[in-house]
């Protein structure tokens, strides 16, 4: 995971609570089954690290953008998705207590969302651009409440980033 301490933004990982829900049954409603990592290297949402060799994790589908409406009383509409991600198929303690952002050694589009869940645009940024400096740009427009941070090959959710 690279992190920055003086960084304005941080990567947030999926919760315990959310975790908790979805090594049962995923956003999809089939229930979630783990795997040894025999390879590592798999992003891992729960903790923002890429899984080492040896470690249990599932593969589940999830929402990001549902999960953030139900707690904002937006309404995103069609901009609804899922998508896999991969978890520690077990608790695995979260993310670095030092915060900042993760899996920014690679290309990631940037996904805007306003208030009300609708995408607003976005934004490819490419290594050595300055990630830091291209989520301070989508935060100077007041419209936007969240950027989703995603993998250009597969366009995979990696995590959100919030507006302060």
């Amino acid at each position: 995971m690279t992190t920055h301490a003086t960084t304005p933004h941080a990567a947030r990982a999926i919760t315990e609570t959310v975790l908790a829900e979805l090594r049962a049954s995923d956003d999809a409603g089939r229930p979630t089954s783990a795997v040894t990592d025999e390879e590592g290297g798999a992003p891992l949402r729960c903790c923002l690290r890429r899984s080492e060799p040896g470690d249990r994790i599932a593969l589940v589908s999830y929402a990001p953008l549902r999960r953030w409406a139900a707690d904002t009383a937006a309404e995103p509409g069609a901009y609804d998705e899922q998508g896999p991600v991969f978890i520690h198929a077990e608790p695995c303690g979260g993310p670095a207590a030092q915060g900042g952002l993760a899996f920014t050694d690679a290309h990631r589009v940037l996904r805007r969302y306003s208030r009300d869940g609708r995408i607003l645009g976005g934004r490819l940024v490419t290594p050595p651009e300055d990630f830091e400096g291209a989520l301070s740009e989508a935060f100077t427009d007041p419209e936007v409440a969240l950027v989703h941070v995603r993998a250009v090959e597969y366009r995979c959710f990696l995590y959100e980033v919030r507006g302060a």
